[in-house]
């Protein structure tokens, strides 16, 4: 059974073709427009071995919300196609990534239930032209749409690149663990994710 999926979302303001595969290398090819929202996708790639591609052309000449935002919807579309019914996978993962001094905990759930926390607020406002509070609105936007439980928080940090850098890769590496096929069946007592 293959574990990957193809998202494509068109609106008025943006086009987001997604590619995901779970059980890939940690190849990414990622084109938003958004210099360091790409670094960051390019992370949650190779750091969670996910096979990605992310392709979105989105109205940049007002700002980088709706691009960062739609990616985000079409990615947790791709996330929860790929993962299909969740059987035989882990559920759960966490992870806790240092960078520099930037120190971030993550821990996720593939519970079908939308949920994020979020507490990793960051000094600067702008990291080249990119908006860190654009961060947090790109997870609401997946886990609503992948239907997943999220929790990050950051435990240190000083610079707004490194704290951005080091949630993307925890989520990558906590999703990497809660993804992974370790059983058979659904882990639920309920019987469904």
């Amino acid at each position: 059974m293959t574990r990957a999926a193809h998202v494509v979302r068109s609106t008025s303001e943006t086009a987001v073709d997604v590619r995901v595969d779970l059980d890939g290398y940690g190849r990414c090819e990622i084109a938003t427009g958004v210099p360091f929202f790409d670094h960051m996708l390019d992370q949650l790639g190779r750091h969670g071995r996910l096979d990605l591609r992310v392709r979105t052309d989105g109205d940049v000449h007002v700002d980088a919300h709706h691009t960062v935002e739609d990616t985000g919807i079409a990615l947790g579309q791709a996330l929860a196609e790929a993962l299909g019914d969740k059987a035989g996978v882990e559920r759960f993962g966490d992870a806790t990534v240092p960078i520099d001094e930037a120190l971030v905990r993550v821990a996720v759930d593939l519970s079908g239930r939308p949920y994020l926390v979020y507490d990793a607020d960051t000094p600067v406002e702008l990291v080249g032209t990119y908006e860190t509070t654009l961060t947090e609105h790109f997870f609401e936007s997946l886990v609503a749409n992948a239907r997943i439980t999220l929790h990050v928080t950051k435990l240190a940090g000083k610079g707004s690149h490194h704290i951005s850098e080091a949630v993307f890769k925890a989520v990558a590496v906590a999703l990497r663990r809660a993804v992974a096929v370790t059983g058979e069946g659904v882990p639920s007592t309920k019987g469904t994710l």
